[in-house]
Protein backbone atom coordinates (compact mmCIF):
# COMPACT_ATOMS: atom_id res chain seq x y z
CA UNK A 1 0.00 0.00 0.00
CA UNK A 2 1.41 3.34 -0.86
CA UNK A 3 2.71 5.50 2.26
CA UNK A 4 0.79 8.52 0.33
CA UNK A 5 -2.54 6.95 1.21
CA UNK A 6 -1.57 6.79 5.06
CA UNK A 7 -4.37 8.66 7.43
CA UNK A 8 -5.19 8.47 10.91
CA UNK A 9 -8.40 6.26 9.61
CA UNK A 10 -6.77 3.76 7.56
CA UNK A 11 -4.44 3.34 10.40
CA UNK A 12 -7.43 2.80 12.63
CA UNK A 13 -9.33 0.55 10.42
CA UNK A 14 -6.27 -1.33 10.01
CA UNK A 15 -5.64 -1.75 13.38
CA UNK A 16 -9.08 -2.89 14.01
CA UNK A 17 -8.51 -5.55 11.38
CA UNK A 18 -5.26 -6.64 12.37
CA UNK A 19 -6.91 -6.84 16.37
CA UNK A 20 -9.41 -9.10 14.71
CA UNK A 21 -7.28 -11.27 12.70
CA UNK A 22 -4.32 -11.74 15.27
CA UNK A 23 -5.52 -10.38 18.72
CA UNK A 24 -6.03 -6.64 20.29
CA UNK A 25 -3.04 -7.50 22.47
CA UNK A 26 -0.75 -7.78 18.72
CA UNK A 27 -1.43 -4.52 17.94
CA UNK A 28 1.33 -2.49 17.50
CA UNK A 29 2.70 0.15 16.17
CA UNK A 30 5.54 -2.34 14.41
CA UNK A 31 2.88 -4.67 13.34
CA UNK A 32 0.90 -1.81 11.71
CA UNK A 33 4.00 -0.18 10.21
CA UNK A 34 4.82 -3.38 8.03
CA UNK A 35 1.27 -4.19 7.29
CA UNK A 36 1.66 -0.72 5.48
CA UNK A 37 5.18 -1.39 4.17
CA UNK A 38 6.67 1.52 5.85
CA UNK A 39 8.94 2.64 8.88
CA UNK A 40 7.32 2.75 12.41
CA UNK A 41 8.42 6.85 12.31
CA UNK A 42 5.80 6.95 9.37
CA UNK A 43 2.92 6.45 11.51
CA UNK A 44 3.94 9.58 14.28
CA UNK A 45 2.51 12.05 11.83
CA UNK A 46 -0.98 10.12 11.85
CA UNK A 47 -1.23 9.16 15.34
CA UNK A 48 0.87 9.96 18.65
CA UNK A 49 1.41 6.91 20.23
CA UNK A 50 0.24 3.01 20.79
CA UNK A 51 -2.04 4.63 23.38
CA UNK A 52 -3.11 6.93 21.10
CA UNK A 53 -4.12 4.52 18.65
CA UNK A 54 -5.78 1.88 20.67
CA UNK A 55 -8.09 4.96 22.27
CA UNK A 56 -9.25 5.64 18.48
CA UNK A 57 -8.82 2.27 18.05
CA UNK A 58 -12.11 2.14 20.77
CA UNK A 59 -14.07 4.71 20.00
CA UNK A 60 -14.51 2.83 16.31
CA UNK A 61 -15.11 0.07 17.94
CA UNK A 62 -18.23 1.62 20.05
CA UNK A 63 -19.28 3.57 17.54
CA UNK A 64 -19.98 0.51 15.75
CA UNK A 65 -21.05 -1.70 18.34
CA UNK A 66 -23.48 1.20 19.61
CA UNK A 67 -25.18 1.41 15.41
CA UNK A 68 -25.33 -2.18 15.47
CA UNK A 69 -27.06 -2.07 18.94
CA UNK A 70 -29.34 1.10 17.86
CA UNK A 71 -30.22 -0.47 14.54
CA UNK A 72 -31.88 -3.81 16.64
CA UNK A 73 -33.66 -1.73 19.08
CA UNK A 74 -35.23 0.58 17.13
CA UNK A 75 -39.15 0.21 17.62
CA UNK A 76 -38.74 -2.11 20.44
CA UNK A 77 -39.40 -1.92 24.31
CA UNK A 78 -39.65 -4.26 27.06
CA UNK A 79 -37.65 -7.64 26.21
CA UNK A 80 -37.94 -7.32 22.95
CA UNK A 81 -35.83 -4.44 23.19
CA UNK A 82 -33.24 -6.07 25.75
CA UNK A 83 -33.17 -9.01 23.47
CA UNK A 84 -32.35 -7.19 20.47
CA UNK A 85 -29.89 -5.32 22.12
CA UNK A 86 -28.25 -7.93 24.23
CA UNK A 87 -28.23 -10.23 20.68
CA UNK A 88 -26.57 -7.17 19.27
CA UNK A 89 -24.17 -6.73 21.67
CA UNK A 90 -23.19 -10.71 21.68
CA UNK A 91 -22.92 -10.70 18.17
CA UNK A 92 -20.91 -8.23 17.67
CA UNK A 93 -18.14 -9.44 20.49
CA UNK A 94 -18.46 -12.75 19.02
CA UNK A 95 -17.64 -11.58 15.29
CA UNK A 96 -15.15 -9.40 15.96
CA UNK A 97 -12.98 -10.04 19.31
CA UNK A 98 -9.98 -7.68 18.48
CA UNK A 99 -12.16 -4.33 18.01
CA UNK A 100 -14.35 -5.78 21.03
CA UNK A 101 -11.63 -5.92 23.37
CA UNK A 102 -10.39 -2.15 22.27
CA UNK A 103 -13.90 -1.09 22.99
CA UNK A 104 -13.33 -2.41 26.77
CA UNK A 105 -10.45 0.01 27.54
CA UNK A 106 -10.62 2.31 29.89
CA UNK A 107 -10.94 5.86 28.65
CA UNK A 108 -9.55 9.22 29.84
CA UNK A 109 -12.90 10.83 31.29
CA UNK A 110 -12.27 13.84 29.31
CA UNK A 111 -12.79 12.22 26.34
CA UNK A 112 -15.71 10.22 27.48
CA UNK A 113 -17.39 13.35 28.28
CA UNK A 114 -16.36 14.34 24.80
CA UNK A 115 -17.29 11.87 22.34
CA UNK A 116 -20.16 11.56 20.66
CA UNK A 117 -19.94 7.98 20.16
CA UNK A 118 -20.20 7.48 23.76
CA UNK A 119 -23.10 10.27 24.45
CA UNK A 120 -25.06 7.94 21.75
CA UNK A 121 -24.28 4.70 23.56
CA UNK A 122 -25.22 6.17 26.75
CA UNK A 123 -28.70 7.39 24.89
CA UNK A 124 -29.60 3.98 23.59
CA UNK A 125 -28.55 2.06 27.15
CA UNK A 126 -30.62 4.55 28.91
CA UNK A 127 -33.34 4.69 26.41
CA UNK A 128 -33.75 1.20 26.94
CA UNK A 129 -33.69 0.80 30.15
CA UNK A 130 -35.75 3.91 30.85
CA UNK A 131 -38.46 1.52 29.64
CA UNK A 132 -38.16 -0.73 32.88
CA UNK A 133 -39.68 2.64 34.74
CA UNK A 134 -35.46 2.59 35.88
CA UNK A 135 -34.37 6.16 37.03
CA UNK A 136 -30.87 7.39 38.47
CA UNK A 137 -29.17 5.82 40.32
CA UNK A 138 -30.77 2.87 39.56
CA UNK A 139 -30.31 3.47 36.19
CA UNK A 140 -26.27 3.21 36.27
CA UNK A 141 -26.73 0.10 38.42
CA UNK A 142 -28.51 -1.42 35.85
CA UNK A 143 -26.09 -0.43 32.91
CA UNK A 144 -23.28 -1.84 35.34
CA UNK A 145 -25.14 -5.67 35.59
CA UNK A 146 -26.30 -5.43 31.93
CA UNK A 147 -22.70 -4.68 30.89
CA UNK A 148 -21.16 -7.43 33.13
CA UNK A 149 -23.55 -10.03 32.59
CA UNK A 150 -22.99 -9.54 28.50
CA UNK A 151 -19.02 -9.30 28.59
CA UNK A 152 -18.81 -12.21 30.74
CA UNK A 153 -21.15 -14.76 29.20
CA UNK A 154 -19.51 -13.59 25.76
CA UNK A 155 -15.50 -13.76 27.24
CA UNK A 156 -16.78 -17.16 28.27
CA UNK A 157 -18.29 -18.59 25.13
CA UNK A 158 -15.32 -17.15 23.26
CA UNK A 159 -12.88 -19.26 24.76
CA UNK A 160 -15.12 -22.09 24.60
CA UNK A 161 -15.83 -22.31 28.67
CA UNK A 162 -19.25 -23.44 28.16
CA UNK A 163 -18.68 -27.42 28.14
CA UNK A 164 -21.67 -28.47 29.56
CA UNK A 165 -24.21 -30.06 26.25
CA UNK A 166 -26.80 -27.71 26.78
CA UNK A 167 -26.93 -25.05 23.95
CA UNK A 168 -25.05 -21.73 24.26
CA UNK A 169 -27.91 -19.83 22.29
CA UNK A 170 -30.62 -21.97 24.65
CA UNK A 171 -28.50 -20.65 28.16
CA UNK A 172 -28.62 -16.68 26.66
CA UNK A 173 -32.12 -16.88 26.00
CA UNK A 174 -33.14 -18.14 29.49
CA UNK A 175 -30.80 -15.43 30.69
CA UNK A 176 -32.08 -12.76 28.80
CA UNK A 177 -35.24 -13.84 30.39
CA UNK A 178 -34.19 -13.57 33.93
CA UNK A 179 -32.65 -10.16 33.42
CA UNK A 180 -36.00 -8.95 32.02
CA UNK A 181 -37.84 -10.38 35.16
CA UNK A 182 -35.15 -9.05 37.13
CA UNK A 183 -35.40 -5.29 34.96
CA UNK A 184 -38.98 -5.10 35.71
CA UNK A 185 -38.79 -6.38 39.65
CA UNK A 186 -35.55 -3.62 39.98
CA UNK A 187 -34.84 -3.06 43.76
CA UNK A 188 -35.65 0.63 43.86
CA UNK A 189 -32.79 3.43 45.09
CA UNK A 190 -34.06 3.39 49.20
CA UNK A 191 -36.83 0.99 48.82
CA UNK A 192 -36.14 -2.58 50.09
CA UNK A 193 -37.23 -5.68 48.20
CA UNK A 194 -41.03 -6.57 48.20
CA UNK A 195 -41.79 -3.55 50.44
Amino acid sequence: MPRAGLSPERLVAAAADLADEAGYEHVTLSALARRFGVKDASLYSHVRSLADLRTRMALLAGGELVDRIAAAVAGRTGRDALAAFAGAYRAYALEHPGRYAAAQIPLDQALVTDSPVLRRTAEVTYGMLRAYGLEEPDLTDAVRLLRSTFHGYCALESTGAFGAPRDAQESWDKSIDALHVLLLNWPREGRTPGG
